[in-house]
């Protein structure tokens, strides 16, 4: 896949890409689970998201690094 521009800008890697899926872990059920994150959302994004496993919402907070590494923490979102 090909990044726009701008987001090479935001991300400056050598390959000019930035991650597109994070490994986490359920905050309810413990379960491993792999997401699917969007770097053209922006460095710094907030969302709801329900766990595939049990079904239970979580509030995701995703921070990309200057070199477009993704930061993940998943929280309940009771």
């Amino acid at each position: 896949m090909i990044w726009p521009d701008f987001l090479e800008d935001d991300f400056p890697l050598g390959d000019g890409t930035a991650d597109t899926s994070a490994q986490a872990e359920c905050p309810h059920c413990g379960e491993p689970v792999e997401i699917a994150i969007d770097p053209g959302g922006g460095a710094r994004q907030e969302y709801v998201e329900d766990c595939p496993v049990c079904c239970q919402p979580w509030h995701v907070r995703v921070r990309y690094t200057p070199d477009g590494v993704a930061e993940v923490q998943l929280d309940p979102a009771d």
